[in-house]
């Protein structure tokens, strides 16, 4: 493990140069860019190749939807690890309505809220919901690992018994409902089974989900279908009222499930029915939508690593496991490889990898050689991948290194890993928009890893093309552990 970190600062008297890049012509040159990253080029290609072109890690270009669903697909894109934190400074740029870039799905699929993530921190409410999420995180905190491995002993179940009469097992759909039963439980102390929801929670979600983010994406249909599938979501917004039953017994659930939240949150000045729908959103959206991505690309990553790499963290999960008497904190804490090999994940499969933000006055970004003046109102977009996988900043950027992040100089490189909307160094405020379970979720994927490998030896993995923002898995092979 090594590291480029050199750079640290940009000179201060770097030249200001005009941002490169190029637009098109109006509604044409959004068609272009749109049919480039989705179809012609892919995500990857199509930004590596405006850098090589332009010869610049900030550039012009315009992102999808483009029309008729955005007004204005224009962005100006930072692409390396020192112009990307632009995005986190809520004294030069605005987040809101940002989440989902160039649109914003119709509040009607939050109640006819503006909830916590599309807001900035200069409106009303959004510290007041923001300070009663962590609070909410606070109480949790004795419940995360008991309840996570409990879900996490069934799931395994599930799949034994799944691998032992078909040899093969597609992990999605088996992650998805364990994610969605541990959400709903911490924050409802309830099985979801039980209530209104039965085993639909998932599913419910997952529409709900498809119909907001439906532009943003592509199924890979073979390329003589590409033109109708970009018509078919990219025209017009889906509508509410698709999913509006899905919706209403998700949020019927929480309502009934999740009183004493309820209770808590008007404490905090916010109204019941806000709260509610607030809570839909931080479980379905963030929590259960980013667990969607996290596992899988654990075990996506770790799989293709191969047998030697199993070894070393079963060697060390099971020494540290049986040293401090479980699988406690400290336990948790010794596990410097394993800790490593989630910062790596995330570092290269982020579960969101866009970030928008509006600047809110003229402001002068820097990237490694040179710097660009940025006008009031221009939409900034950050692809994370190539932020975080500067090659001025980490060595062999594109590969999975396991043990990139242990020691000292290993530890300092965690302040170029951006997953959690902001430094992996800093710790979430309410004044903020950096994820408020940044901590949680980096405990969760240690814990999956621990829990794994307490169980199994090794495994084989095929990995399917993206779909949206997810890697989906098929486990090939899987091999029980043969020593404690």
């Amino acid at each position: 493990m090594s590291s480029s970190l050199s750079f640290t600062n940009p000179p201060a008297n770097l030249p200001l140069k005009p941002i490169p890049g190029s637009y098109g012509t109006p509604f044409f040159g959004a068609i272009k860019d749109r049919h480039d990253y989705f179809y012609n080029q892919g995500e990857e290609e199509f930004f590596a190749s405006r850098i090589k072109k332009y010869q610049s890690t900030v550039i012009r270009l315009n992102m999808p939807p483009g029309p008729f669903i955005s007004q204005d697909p224009r962005v100006i894109a930072v692409l390396d690890a020192v112009s990307f934190p632009v995005l986190f400074d809520t004294s030069k740029v605005e987040k809101r309505d940002c989440l989902d870039g160039t649109f914003r799905p119709s509040v009607s699929f939050t109640g006819g809220y503006r909830t916590c993530a599309f807001l900035d921190p200069s409106e009303p409410n959004h510290n007041s919901i923001k300070a009663f999420v962590l609070s909410i995180l606070a109480s949790k905190h004795n419940a995360f690992i008991p309840l996570f491995r409990n879900c996490l002993s069934k799931l395994f179940t599930d799949i034994d018994k799944k691998m032992s009469s078909e040899k093969k097992v597609c992990y999605n759909f088996m992650n998805d409902a364990m994610a969605f039963s541990f959400v709903f439980q911490l924050l409802c102390e309830k099985d979801p089974a039980d209530t209104r929801l039965g085993n639909m929670g998932s599913i419910y979600v997952d529409k709900w989900l498809a119909l907001q983010l439906a532009p943003l994406g592509t199924i890979h249909l073979p390329s003589f279908l590409k033109f109708l599938e970009d018509i078919a979501i990219r025209t017009f917004q889906f509508p509410f009222f698709l999913v509006k039953h899905a919706y209403d017994k998700l949020y019927k659930a929480f309502y009934e499930h999740a009183a004493p939240l309820l209770d808590r949150a008007e404490s905090f000045g916010i109204k019941r029915d806000e709260a509610c729908h607030n809570l839909v959103f931080l479980a379905g959206f963030n929590a259960y939508g980013g667990m969607q991505g996290v596992f899988p690309a654990l075990l996506k990553w770790v799989g293709q690593a191969g047998e030697h790499l199993h070894a070393q963290l079963a060697h060390e999960i099971r020494t540290a496991v049986k040293e401090e008497g479980g699988v406690t904190f400290q336990a948790l804490d010794n596990m410097t490889l394993t800790k490593s090999v989630v910062y790596e994940c995330l570092r290269l499969e982020p579960p969101v990898p866009y970030q928008y933000a509006r600047a809110k006055k003229d402001i002068v970004v820097h990237s490694h050689d040179a710097a660009y003046e940025i006008k009031k109102g221009e939409m900034i977009f950050g692809y994370q991948p190539c932020a975080t996988s500067d090659p001025k900043v980490f060595d062999n950027p594109k590969q999975f290194v396991a043990d990139r992040f242990v020691g000292e100089e290993g530890e300092k490189l965690l302040n170029y890993v951006y997953w959690s909307n902001d430094r992996e160094t800093h710790l979430p405020t309410v004044e903020d928009k950096q994820c408020p379970a940044k901590d949680q979720v980096v405990l969760l994927a240690r814990l999956f890893l621990v829990e794994f490998f307490l169980r199994y030896d090794t495994y084989t993995v095929e990995v399917k093309t993206h779909i949206g923002l997810v890697s989906y898995l098929t486990i090939t092979s899987l091999a029980k552990a043969t020593s404690s």
